[in-house]
């Protein structure tokens, strides 16, 4: 499968995910190669450019060449020998001698050659193909990490904010003779939230660093920020993906091509008992006659056809060469069953966690998020009125920060994991509930 058509694939693979994000005009300063922000946009740059990716394309190409090699037969042997001291003959000395051979090997050991070599390309390819889907996760996980750090930016500074709006009134109070301590403690939030904002300025810039490697994209500065949706709710079964996990994933079929070709080499191995064939054609060049010109035949060259045989004498190698054949089936199986056992733990896992952030979005969406928006606007009324002091204003203003930070945390857990989970079993996700 080419590049172009292995990207198209992909995009659409994770396009009919049910996984959604919407971009921002291409901003100013960017590769113009690189004109968009959306997922779709990002995935398409590190397909096409990213040079670990296409490393592992020229490692699959070579071993596609691999394969002719190992069906041809051996190259023939063209043997040459000049007589110094020619050898009389009835007909007149021999001066050259000619010998084409060519060997052929025991029959089934060129197609299991090829077997071999077949299943050890295509484990290559599925090899490949693996990179793809994990440099589609890498990508997609950092877009959405990216996405909750532009929300966790938006949110602190629009907490910030509020509690910046409340210092003069503070002041005035403590003019009027109120507690000096209310505004300390005010002063003491504002520092702790302005810190915090700091953190998450430096945190864009090593999260866009790392999307820039991955998209193989020269330093352009920091990237735009993307714009994404919450994904809408999905019911996944778990029988399903398993099946096809086993099915689809492509490093357990990287593994069972393994399995292939160490079986198609034990079938090798089990024909070195037989003997190879050797056929061959031999011209002898005859000089002018000295001793008897007028024999017959005298001064015409001579020909011949040979066949030989190889003699698998020594039943002590070929037995070693049958039982490492042997050993390396088992060890591939193991690896494989190895393989399959943890992927299955990641599948287990993933669905689990895609539960529990399906269920914060739930809860934080629909019930806390509002209850601590109607605490917020109540501790600043009574505050206006008196009734309360500023520590409880802040408290109900920071629980409500962290909830927000909760909710975009739980979608952005749901679009990762989704993104996992797709990618373990090989197919888009459909579900929806």
């Amino acid at each position: 499968m080419k590049r172009n058509s292995t990207i198209c694939y992909l995009l659409a693979f994770l396009l009919n995910a049910g996984i959604t994000a919407s971009a921002e005009d291409a901003k100013p300063g960017a590769d113009p190669v690189f004109a968009g922000v959306t997922l779709e946009a990002y995935l398409e740059r590190a397909l096409s450019e990213n040079p670990e990716l296409r490393q592992f394309e020229h490692r699959y190409e070579a071993a596609t060449h691999r394969v002719p090699q190992m069906s041809s037969l051996p190259d023939p042997m063209l043997q040459v020998t000049h007589f110094v001291e020619s050898v009389q003959t009835r007909t007149g000395p021999q001066e050259n001698l000619l010998v084409l051979n060519q060997r052929l090997p025991w029959f089934g050991k060129l197609k299991n050659r090829e077997a071999a070599a077949n299943a050890e390309a295509e484990a290559l390819w599925f090899s490949y193909q693996n990179r793809q889907l994990k440099l589609v996760e890498q990508v997609s996980l950092a877009f959405y990490e990216y996405g909750y750090l532009e929300n966790a930016l938006h949110l602190t500074g629009e907490n910030l904010e509020l509690l910046k709006s409340l210092e003069p009134v503070v002041e005035t109070r403590v003019k009027a003779g109120g507690n000096l301590n209310s505004l300390l403690l005010l002063k003491v939030e504002i520092g702790k939230m302005e810190d915090r904002l700091q953190s998450l300025l430096q945190k864009r810039i090593t999260q866009s660093a790392d999307l820039l490697s991955l998209l193989a994209l020269p330093d352009v500065g920091v990237l735009p920020w993307p714009s994404w949706e919450k994904p809408e709710p999905m019911l996944l079964n778990f029988e399903e993906l398993q099946q096809d996990l086993i099915q689809e994933n492509p490093a357990l079929n990287m593994l069972k091509r393994k399995v292939a070709s160490a079986e198609a080499r034990k079938a090798v191995a089990d024909l070195e008992r037989y003997p190879d064939f050797t056929l061959g054609v031999n011209y002898v060049q005859i000089g002018d006659p000295d001793v008897n010109p007028t024999a017959a035949g005298a001064g015409e060259d001579a020909w011949g056809i040979t066949a030989g045989i190889s003699i698998p004498l020594w039943p002590g190698k070929i037995k070693a060469g049958r039982q490492e054949a042997v050993e390396n089936i088992n060890a591939s199986e193991q690896e494989l069953e190895q393989k399959r056992n943890q992927l299955n733990a990641q599948l287990k896992t993933a669905l689990a966690l895609h539960a529990d952030a399906e269920r914060r979005l739930n809860l934080y969406g629909e019930e806390l998020l509002d209850l601590a928006q109607q605490a917020v606007d109540n501790s600043f009324r009574a505050y206006e009125v008196g009734a309360i002091g500023i520590l409880e204003v802040i408290d109900s203003e920071r629980s409500l920060l962290e909830l927000q930070l909760l909710y975009w945390r739980a979608a952005a857990d749901a679009c990762q994991q989704r993104i996992r989970i797709q990618s373990l079993v090989n197919r888009p996700l459909s579900g929806e509930k």
